[in-house]
């Protein structure tokens, strides 16, 4: 870590916490978040009153060029339970550092902060969602919701996650901000991508296709149900599954060809060439997958649920909760006449962006450093 300043900073200076670019939520949408975020804020020119706050004891991440500086920190914990080290360690960096105004980007607080605190909710699944396979989530980041209600703001990724984070972890409504997220510049109609897919993977335009972990809570059951109700109306449809099955994942997806982890690039080329994502996801605090599959000109069929009809609208096709047959449906359909759904969805992607995101928090960063 060659650039790795530790000292304090003069001016309204912001420390923006960067540490989950260098685990295993780099590749999660806490990881997209943060990325995402930082290169905003570059755009905006408040690069200059950055500090990364990054772990001096782990590989500095792939950062963007910037004005920003960088200090260190230094965890014995990683795991489950780092959050309960992170509330008693972290005081002591801000101390140390000085900046003016700290910014978590997930749920890693301090027990006591001695600047102004802002963090980032991006959902309140373990609560919000529940079941028996959310405990040991819930444990994790059980402190981390303790102490959210001292946050002076808490800037919440969806208006459904502001209400959570009010319902559930007792935030005060007038502290929350609503800053929607973004796609990466990289999701976007590609030329020549339904070349690439087939020749990748020899795959035919057309297909459906869902990205993420076959998790619980994605409801990968329904996803099958959808299929073999799409396939009723276009029998020839395929479903192909991007990413990381994960650990929860059914031991088979009959029907489903799944393709593993993809870099940004192919992702957009799966996007691109399909005839439409379908998402059955039961519980999504903002619903990353979907905006990046508008911005490529992807028609959507999700469930109507959670912070899903805020990025969706109505550029897609939204069903009642837990109805696969009808998200089935609405899959065929729109994969039959994808080009007026394309259309709707490039047309909504665009009013996401990350430099309106990053405008948006530096206006929350500015109400707390006038004071």
């Amino acid at each position: 870590m060659a650039r790795l300043v530790i000292s304090s900073r003069t001016g309204q200076s912001v420390l923006l916490d960067m540490r989950p670019l260098q685990g295993p939520g780099a590749a999660r949408g806490v990881g997209s978040y943060a990325r995402g975020l930082l290169k905003g804020l570059i755009a905006e020119g408040f690069d200059s009153r950055l500090t990364l706050l990054l772990d001096a004891g782990l590989d500095e991440p792939e950062l963007p060029p910037g004005a920003y500086r960088l200090a260190g920190s230094r965890r014995r914990y990683h795991g489950q339970l780092a959050g309960y080290e992170e509330a008693v360690a972290l005081r002591g960096d801000l101390e140390r550092i000085r900046p003016d105004l700290y910014h978590a980007v997930d749920l890693r607080l301090p027990g006591r902060s001695p600047c102004p605190l802002a963090v980032t909710v991006h959902d309140m699944i373990p609560w919000a969602w529940g079941g028996p396979r959310m405990r040991g989530e819930r444990l994790r980041f059980w402190l981390g919701k303790r102490l959210l209600k001292r946050a002076d703001v808490v800037v919440a990724v969806s208006k459904a996650t502001a209400a959570d984070a009010a319902s559930i972890a007792g935030v005060d409504p007038r502290r929350i901000r609503v800053v929607l997220e973004a796609a990466d510049d990289v999701f976007k109609p590609r030329q020549g991508a339904h070349e690439r897919v087939l020749q990748r993977w020899g795959l035919d335009s057309g297909y459906l296709l869902f990205v993420g972990a076959l998790d619980a809570r994605k409801d990968p059951a329904a996803l099958l149900r959808a299929l073999a109700s799409a396939r009723e109306a276009r029998p020839q449809l395929k479903l192909i599954v991007a990413g990381d099955p994960g650990r929860q994942a059914p031991p088979s997806m009959p029907g489903a060809r799944l393709l593993g982890r993809v870099d940004d690039a192919e992702l957009a080329d799966l996007y691109t060439a399909a005839g439409c994502f379908v998402f059955p996801s039961r519980y999504e605090g903002f619903g990353l997958p979907c905006l990046e599959a508008m911005a490529c000109g992807c028609p959507v069929a999700a469930f109507r649920n959670s912070s899903l009809p805020e990025v969706v609208g109505e550029a897609g096709l939204l069903v009642d909760d837990g109805d696969a047959q009808a998200l089935g449906r609405a899959a065929a359909s729109m994969s039959a006449e994808p080009e007026r759904w394309r259309r709707a969805g490039l047309e909504r992607a665009r009013e996401f962006s990350w430099r309106k995101t990053a405008r948006q928090t530096i206006a929350a960063y500015e109400s707390l450093l006038r004071r």
